[in-house]
């Protein structure tokens, strides 16, 4: 028989999984929700020695008192801030645990404590300036109305944000402060992930990061590894317990989605046939030049998505897709420009910001550019930086484009600052030409900000031309090889083309 061990994030405690442990306990699952101390058991919030040690006893406590149960499996379920003690407590106990599922969190690493898996960067500066002013205690839980900059609150009711609000309590600081001390035996034990799109995840995302190489993120392609979504917010035991329960029971007999080791399929080549055309590299910038270019030559730079590792080999810059997109747009007469910038993490966008600028000013200073004719082409995560210029669109730009973009700040990203807001930024674009590719099959938190911008493009009256893939999902070019998916290719190219040759 399986008990699953239930650890809720902060501010939280027991109450949150009433729904979803009746459920389990229905289909003949055991169920513990634990009690964390100043969450709901034990110490109150304001105990100053209350810290991530406390917490992981609170659970090693349920664990042994199941593990001494014959015939008892036990899952960890961890979510939000609850990983933290649940991946230590199986990294503890490791041979009394046959699962841990990881529900909508992060990937504790050794050595870092939780609060760095906290999105939002002025409520990571707010916990570390308590500590600095020596303050001990716990960060006050969040009024009503700002339970999203801890999680997308999509589908949650009305009545349940209204309770999750008034049971809410204190999150003790040390908690978040006191770094993870793992052994490593937890590696032994296997796991499920589970994504809530609401709140802009994907497995499509999580494989796309392993696929970069990041080193973190290389053993969620074991085999013992699976991973699932739901299409809510990021407390889906509140939106959908039915839902989160029906998952739950799968993951604990191993089913779930499995991902790719990185490197084990070569890329797919672009979608289109487009000629082997050279590149010229100069520093972070390459250009691929018309065959039979005659004079100054309209440019189209591709401005790759992210965030991507540091560690990512190749760079972007030589992608099969842009380097596809750069030679396409070669041999229909322009030059086509791909370039590495430094988005390699949420908060990197003023430094992406920079290097984008600069090597837009080094394309437009070669001599073989026609400087006053030249359009931006922005992918995915990059979409935040398309606020930029419409801010205040320079008479050079012609054209700003935009594929399968994430147009606001996802709601796991917390509080990104207000110049990487291109719903707010659209009202100044004035007569610029905006072009941008829907994918119908976009997951849930990037369509909200798709959706969002264009409401605020029509608002103002701004030029948008939306070019559908129906059937498309988010990187369509890699992950649907389809007619319509080059239709579409070829029809935004050629829309962009216009106004930039015009």
């Amino acid at each position: 028989m399986t008990t699953f061990v239930l650890v809720s994030g902060v501010f939280t405690g027991p109450h949150v999984w009433e729904d979803t442990a009746s459920r389990l306990s229905a289909a003949g699952a055991g169920v513990r929700a634990v009690a964390l101390s100043g969450l709901g058991g034990g110490r109150p919030s304001g105990d100053e020695d209350i810290d991530l040690e406390t917490h992981i006893a609170d659970v090693l406590g349920v664990v042994d008192s199941v593990a001494g149960q014959d015939g008892r499996e036990i899952v960890l379920v961890g979510h939000d801030y609850g990983i933290h003690p649940v991946l230590a407590a199986a990294d503890r106990r490791a041979e009394s645990v046959a699962r841990v599922v990881y529900l909508d969190s992060g990937l504790p690493q050794d050595g870092v404590p939780a609060l760095a898996a906290v999105a939002d960067q002025g409520l990571r500066e707010e916990v570390r300036q308590l500590a600095q002013d020596g303050a001990r205690g716990a960060l006050p839980p969040p009024a009503r109305d700002s339970w999203h900059l801890w999680g997308s609150t999509t589908g949650v009711p009305d009545a349940a944000l209204d309770r999750l609000t008034a049971l809410a309590s204190p999150q003790p600081l040390g908690t978040l402060l006191q770094p993870m001390d793992l052994t490593g035996a937890a590696a032994s034990v296997p796991m499920a992930g589970v994504l809530c799109t609401g709140g802009g995840a994907s497995i499509a995302m999580v494989q796309a990061r392993v696929d970069f190489g990041e080193p973190a993120l290389q053993a969620l392609a074991d085999p013992r590894v699976t991973f699932f979504e739901l299409p809510t917010g990021h407390w889906p035991m509140l939106s959908d317990p039915a839902a989160l329960t029906a998952v739950l029971l799968r993951a604990a007999v191993g089913e779930g989605h499995r991902l790719t080791p990185a490197g084990a399929t070569p890329p797919e080549p672009f979608l289109l046939d487009v000629p082997g055309l050279p590149r010229e590299r100069i520093g972070s910038v390459d250009l691929y030049l018309p065959p039979s270019a005659r004079g100054p030559r309209p440019a189209l730079v591709f401005v790759h998505g992210g965030p991507v590792p540091r560690e990512a080999r190749p760079t972007p810059r030589d992608w099969p897709v842009l380097t596809g997109y750069a030679r396409y747009a070669a041999d229909n007469g322009v030059v086509g420009v791909t370039l590495d910038h430094r988005l390699h993490d949420i908060t990197d966008y003023e430094v992406a910001a920079d290097d984008v600028a600069a090597a837009v000013e080094r394309v437009r200073a070669d001599p073989r550019v026609d400087a006053d004719r030249i359009a931006l082409w922005f992918f995915s995560g990059s979409g935040p930086l398309t606020a930029d210029w419409m801010e205040g669109p320079p008479p050079w730009l012609r054209c700003l484009a935009a594929d399968y973009p994430v147009m606001a700040p996802l709601p796991s990203w917390g509080r990104l600052a207000g110049r990487f807001h291109p719903a707010d930024a659209v009202a100044h674009a004035g007569s610029l030409p905006l072009v941008l590719v829907r994918a119908g099959l976009e997951s849930d938190g990037i369509a909200a900000t798709v959706e969002q911008f264009l409401a605020a493009a029509r608002a103002c009256g701004a030029d948008v031309e939306v070019v559908d893939v129906p059937n498309g999902h988010h990187s369509f070019e890699t992950a649907d090889r389809t007619d319509e998916s080059r239709e579409a290719v070829r029809r935004a190219v050629g829309a962009v083309l216009r106004h930039l040759t015009a």
